[in-house]
């Protein structure tokens, strides 16, 4: 299906959540000249056929830009960077040391270095990289910026720090993680450590962590807010944006009215919307 896109004008940033959750992560931002994505966490063809649902192409990327090693986050980097010639892909040292040898060749001219917590510019837009914390080598998210707009990722950490939480206040628009219920994490079938792990301070927010984190960095320009990075095993679309949203209702923040919060899904795109 080709999902509808938004009737705004030509000079404004774009995103879409191509896919989130605990099964593969993508994201796609426009602005009038550059494409970019970020991690690629699902099959090439996959990946391929979401694009289509937007009305977009993967000839039309520039860059890609790499959170982290785990494979829910670059299973198809070195697929995409083979398979299209004017992909270039970013990531830290320590990403790039530690997903080398698992995504296959990729030509030296289209690597490239994206330090933790600095700017790199891409065209017309500016991507700030901030560290988190989550048991990868050297994970770091993104803040894009664009004429006054801010797009902010942040999924895969175990805590906001206060550092972080500077660098990302006041966004136009957020991809937050909200993994799991606490609950039912701890009732499910997961190994003991495995369950310290994503409890852990290098694991993932559940529910109520990303409504805490939330709350604490809105701004009066915050207009959406995608809950990502859920669980497939530990958690429910249903019951993340009800926990959510119960807690920043019970907080006075004007969900429904001052901004959205909207649900994302690890097989469907949402609509390619403009900040």
């Amino acid at each position: 299906m080709n999902l509808r896109t938004d009737t705004a004008v030509a000079d404004d940033l774009r995103i879409s959540i191509l896919s989130s959750g605990s099964t593969g992560n993508v994201a796609y931002v426009e602005s009038p000249n550059e494409r970019i994505m970020i991690d690629a966490g699902l099959s090439g063809k996959k990946i391929e056929k979401l694009m289509g649902d937007i009305n977009r192409n993967m000839n039309d990327v520039n860059a890609l830009l790499v959170t982290h090693e785990h494979s829910d986050h670059r299973q198809a980097v070195g697929i995409l960077a083979r398979r299209y010639e004017q992909l270039n892909v970013y990531a830290n040292k320590g990403t790039w040391d530690a997903m080398d040898s698992k995504i296959g060749k990729v030509e030296l001219a289209q690597k490239h270095l994206f330090a933790p917590d600095t700017v790199q510019t891409f065209g017309d837009i500016d991507v700030e990289s901030f560290s988190v914390s989550h048991d990868a080598a050297e994970p770091q998210f993104y803040a894009i910026h664009y004429h006054g707009k801010t797009f902010v990722i942040l999924t895969d950490t175990g805590y906001v720090s206060e550092h972080v939480e500077g660098v990302i206040k006041d966004a136009d628009a957020y991809l937050l993680e909200c993994n799991h219920d606490v609950e039912m994490l701890r009732m499910g079938e997961y190994s003991w450590p495995l369950k310290q792990r994503i409890l852990g301070d290098k694991g993932h927010l559940s529910n109520e962590e990303g409504a805490d984190a939330l709350m604490d960095v809105l701004g009066n320009r915050t207009k959406k807010i995608y809950l990502g990075h859920r669980s497939l095993h530990n958690n429910m679309q249903s019951l993340c944006h009800l926990t959510v949203a119960s807690m920043m209702e019970n907080r006075d923040f004007g969900v429904g009215h001052d901004f959205q919060l909207i649900d994302t899904n690890p097989e469907e795109a949402t609509p390619l919307v403009a900040l």
